[in-house]
């Protein structure tokens, strides 16, 4: 009797173990390291490239060691009342300051692709080395941070071109339906 017993509870724990291993298994947290699943992502802006992954390093064909060229973005999920999207790259890193490498304004809120290499209809502003253009990574030393941040407004902007980030941002104010950030490292050798 007791070992009747005894493999009735040794069933019914097998099936309880199944069970949660069955419920860990449909509820299992996704590693944040891994690129999302804009496929089954119905909601919230997305900026991708397909040159490098978030949080991944940046090729050296984007940077001042190559051929300093933009990489090539993806934008996804651009919120509904867009009007123009913003795109700033900077360097948080930077010694003594956050270095701008990269501003366009009043891009068409329909640019979903912009193409490696490629200026993409708008206004650009100045970056940190005066310059209207795309200065990519070039980090005096050890590994920086670069973000690659967009913005969807539901304005066009009123600064002319060339203008600083800090007036692009200032003119942004109040603005601003969703923004989405593609982070990439860099570091020279």
């Amino acid at each position: 009797m007791r070992v009747a017993w005894a493999l009735q509870g040794l069933g019914f724990m097998l099936i309880i173990g199944v069970l949660l291993m069955w419920i860990a298994q449909e509820n299992r947290v996704a590693d944040p390291r891994t690129p999302p699943n804009t496929e089954s992502m119905k909601t919230g802006m997305i900026v991708r490239s397909p040159a490098f992954n978030h949080e991944e390093a940046i090729p050296s064909k984007y940077t001042c060691d190559g051929e300093d060229v933009s990489p090539p973005l993806a934008i996804d999920n651009i919120p509904d009342g867009s009007v123009s999207l913003v795109i700033i790259v900077d360097d948080p890193d930077a010694p003594g300051t956050t270095w701008d490498h990269w501003i366009v304004y009043n891009v068409p809120a329909s640019v979903t692709r912009i193409g490696e290499g490629e200026n993409p209809p708008g206004t650009l502003g100045a970056n940190s080395w005066g310059s209207q253009a795309y200065g990519g990574p070039c980090p005096p030393s050890g590994s920086h941070r670069y973000l690659f941040k967009i913005y969807a407004l539901d304005i066009m902007l009123d600064v002319p071109a060339g203008a600083s980030k800090a007036a692009v941002m200032a003119d942004m104010e109040g603005h601003v339906l969703e923004s989405a950030t593609l982070m990439g490292h860099y570091a020279r050798i």
